[in-house]
């Protein structure tokens, strides 16, 4: 209004005030974000700002992308379902319950009790992700979160060698022209260069690494795992507040959804076994309660039966619920002079296909 009583012509006091409602809107927001998550001002501000990017950002997204405003059709979904590739494990069997391997674009969370092999199974997926697509593989490379220290390079060393001996052979037997010019580059130096590992000791390192993968996986696009050996030790210690951890949990599992979908890659995760307590009986079941259970696409249990190791498929999206026995070999081929290979393969009681 000017001294008469007119509108002015000029509105930026009426733009000042929508943006002071604007901005008061925005501070509730902050408020309710810190009072809900129980973190500071700043960084629910932060958090605010960063969902507001995202919002205002170019949201067109392939149909395996996280955009909020994806539209597909079914048989989209049916045909990218059909195209997405899958790592093959090396043992036979598990591969067959799994239908093909570990499927790209999905979250396999592996639980088990120490020492049945769970890391194992991870170390022979890093290597296997790297087999050339001629040979079968998705020529792709791996990152490796450890949680727990319980990463080997020799061993990875000795899976990367009898795997690189493996390759060989089969060209030296069918004799094709493109097996022989993928394996120039399929060496063991190669293999143990695109493993990207990193080593975290608490939650907070966790969390952080797994919020900054989509960056680091925009730099190394040819990623088709990601392994978080050990999810639940950092959240296991030192945690009092049992609704933060759960939150905090539901948001890093949301985070690897988002992370498999938009760079195309498998996530496995492994987990612990806990006892839970029964009215007559305990039984172990994985950790971190019933509310992660859903966050996996995929849920394998290994366990043991006396001396014998199983893995139980337990969840699964197309297949049914299905259990084999395996065993942690060691291979040396005859009269070839080659590290020993420490892999899975198909039990005794188990039909090789």
């Amino acid at each position: 209004m000017d001294h008469s009583g007119r509108r002015s012509a000029d509105t930026d006091g009426c733009k000042w005030d929508a943006g002071k409602r604007r901005d008061s809107v925005r501070w509730c927001f902050v408020l309710l974000a810190s009072l809900e998550i129980g973190i500071s001002r700043e960084e629910a501000l932060e958090a605010l700002q960063v969902v507001r990017q995202e919002c205002h950002g170019d949201t067109a997204r392939t149909p395996g992308g996280s955009g909020a405003t994806r539209k597909c059709t079914a048989l989209e979904l049916l045909e990218e379902e059909q195209t997405q590739g899958f790592i093959i494990t090396f043992c036979s069997a598990l591969d067959n319950i799994l239908g093909g391997g570990v499927q790209l674009t999905k979250i396999t969370e592996i639980c088990g009790a120490p020492g049945v092999g769970k890391t194992q199974l991870c170390m022979q997926l890093a290597v296997d992700v790297q087999i050339p697509e001629c040979f079968g593989g998705v020529a792709g490379e791996a990152v490796f979160i450890d949680t727990e220290g319980s990463f080997m390079v020799d061993r990875v060393v000795d899976i990367a060698a009898a795997c690189v001996q493996h390759c060989h052979l089969i060209a030296e037997a069918q004799q094709e022209e493109d097996h022989g010019k993928a394996l120039e580059t399929f060496s063991l130096e190669n293999i143990l260069s695109h493993i990207y590992y990193f080593r975290c000791r608490d939650y907070t390192e966790l969390l952080a690494q797994v919020y900054l993968l989509p960056e680091f996986l925009s730099e190394h696009s040819k990623v088709r795992l990601v392994v978080i050996d050990g999810i639940a030790f950092p959240f296991r210690h030192d945690f009092e507040d049992l609704a933060l951890r759960t939150r905090l949990l539901n948001g890093l599992a949301q985070q690897l959804i988002i992370t498999a979908n938009d760079h195309r890659a498998a996530v496995i995760l492994t987990n612990q076994m806990t006892t839970r307590i029964g009215q007559s009986q305990s039984t172990l079941v994985p950790a971190l309660g019933e509310s992660w259970g859903h966050a996996a696409t995929v849920r394998l249990i290994f366990h043991w039966d006396n001396t014998q190791r199983l893995a139980t498929l337990y969840k699964s999206p197309s297949q049914k619920e299905s259990t084999i026995a395996y065993d942690i070999t060691v291979s040396v081929p005859v009269g070839r002079d080659m590290p020993s290979w420490v892999t899975l393969s198909p039990g005794k009681d188990c039909t090789q296909i």
